[in-house]
């Protein structure tokens, strides 16, 4: 296979069945790279002294997938290297240990990718509009990621 055959490719989806590590892995794997770099969020089983019974996602999907796509054109202009970028953020209800979000990135060499992969993660927290609700025992509580951009306003 000639490099310009594996062009570089984003894959971006959120879906509400049970992400996989593997199909994400698998997305960004290139003959011409080294480094494939993860991140994987799960839902804990607690959150300051409260039994967490499970997580809900709730996304605006068109703007979310737009945003995502939107890191990883700035991925690409950070780190040229970078070959291939798969975003994959489940929705609805994820139990206990199930993955929320999935991350992989493929580069030459593990420096670009683990730095991709901090970079995507911490950017979507701050700028995707994807909403978690936390339900413990006997309440709930919608979360405010603190590296929002819209949370740090002043009304």
């Amino acid at each position: 296979m000639e490099e310009s055959e594996d062009v570089p490719k984003d894959f971006v989806k959120l879906k509400c069945e049970k992400l996989s590590v593997d199909e994400v892995s698998e997305l960004v794997v290139s003959p011409y790279c080294g480094a494939v770099s993860l991140f994987i969020g799960t839902t804990r089983n607690n959150f300051e002294g409260k039994k967490v019974i499970h997580l809900e996602y709730e996304a605006y999907t068109s703007m979310a997938e737009t945003e995502i796509k939107k890191i990883c054109r700035n991925v690409r202009q950070k780190w040229p290297s970078v070959k291939h970028i798969a975003v994959h953020h489940r929705l609805g209800v994820v139990p206990i240990t199930e993955a929320s979000v999935i991350i992989a990135v493929s580069s030459p060499h593990r420096t670009e990718s683990l730095e991709a992969v901090m970079y995507c993660i911490n950017t979507l927290k701050a700028s995707v509009p994807i909403w978690k609700k936390e339900i413990y025992e006997d309440e709930y509580s919608w979360k405010e990621n603190k590296e929002c951009f819209w949370a740090n306003s002043e009304n």
